[in-house]
């Protein structure tokens, strides 16, 4: 599927994006172009990844023509460059606007300017009936991916444009896991805020499944989403600690602004248009004509799909887990 082509990564030296160029050139992509705007982080990128196929360009999702440039024969583009810290988001809300929603907008006008074959937006559970500004970015940009072909020429613009939303990687940079694990090791106590809050499970090799299958099996138009186990941070906390082989005190604080109890990747007014097939979850348009994928079926949900309503892992599948992805979760511990 990647051999021969060329891609475009936004936001190429993030966590995501690293494994992403990693995964596509093991599938024999032809060249992978990293689009960021941080050189430090290219240059460390460059040196952790010595391979001619990567080509690291500088820019901005915010500047238009730096992207129609860089798109320059590109056949697939993943957009995952975004502004996603929300407390950082909460006090500069008009950057992220800027980043998240101006940029995708960017993103999808250079796409269509360079006929680019496929584009993929990586979207977040933060999306759904968003509680803070990150989330609601998030919505919009989902909006225009999968409204992007509705006034376009199919003939004249061939771009399918996809959306995909999931929760936090599990050991991605800013995520819980790492954070803990930094705690633990520094001899602090673990900060936590409630408990029984819960999160879906998904692992990067599971997230980069995810990316290639719904790439795969996209028309244009959808919002795909993984099925998923999720786990509660009592036993994801209790998991690492006996990982490590630590024994270290728990600090309950205060919940961060916009942070929600639960994750929900689909919402009750979201079933309606909500398709499943073995592995996923598939939102259509309302507008749709017809579903063009034999496989789907209209799905069995009755209610919001949220870390609170679907099985909890227990702390042995989680430490099993860690043990089978050490690395990628620990970071070569």
């Amino acid at each position: 599927m990647f051999k021969g082509k060329k891609i475009l990564i936004t936001g190429g030296t993030g966590s995501l994006g690293k494994a992403l160029a990693k995964r596509l050139l093991e599938l024999d992509a032809d060249i992978v172009r990293i689009y960021s705007r941080n050189e430090n982080n290219q240059i460390i990128m460059q040196s952790e990844m010595k391979d001619d196929r990567i080509r690291y360009l500088i820019g901005d999702v915010r500047d238009l023509p730096r992207l129609i440039k860089a798109m320059e024969d590109v056949d697939i583009v993943f957009h995952a460059a975004a502004l996603k810290h929300v407390p950082v988001i909460e006090y500069n809300p008009f950057e992220a606007i800027k980043t998240n929603v101006l940029g995708s907008q960017n993103v999808i006008d250079a796409c269509l300017h360079e006929n680019v074959e496929t584009a993929i937006c990586v979207g977040t559970d933060k999306a759904v009936s968003p509680l803070n500004t990150y989330g609601a970015t998030k919505l919009l940009m989902e909006k225009l991916f999968v409204t992007a072909s509705n006034h376009t020429d199919p003939i004249r613009h061939r771009t399918k444009f996809i959306a995909i939303r999931y929760g936090n990687v599990l050991g991605s940079s800013g995520s819980v896991v790492p954070t803990l694990v930094k705690q633990i090791e520094s001899g602090k106590n673990i900060t936590i805020t409630d408990p029984s809050m819960t999160r879906f499970n998904i692992t990067m090799n599971q997230a980069l499944d995810f990316i290639i299958r719904s790439l795969k099996k996209g028309n244009g138009g959808e919002i795909f989403i993984p099925k998923l186990k999720a786990y509660s941070l009592e036993i994801l906390k209790d998991s690492i600690l006996e990982v490590l082989k630590k024994d270290v005190k728990t600090e309950i604080i205060s919940v961060r602004p916009g942070e929600k109890y639960h994750e929900s990747l689909i919402s009750n007014e979201e079933i309606r248009n909500t398709y499943e097939d073995e592995d996923d979850y598939v939102i259509l348009q309302e507008n749709l004509p017809q579903i063009t994928n034999q496989k789907l079926k209209k799905t069995s949900l009755k209610q919001e799909y949220s870390s609170d309503n679907v099985e909890l892992l227990d702390k042995e599948e989680i430490k099993k887990i860690f043990t089978k992805d050490l690395a990628e979760i620990f970071g070569n511990k």
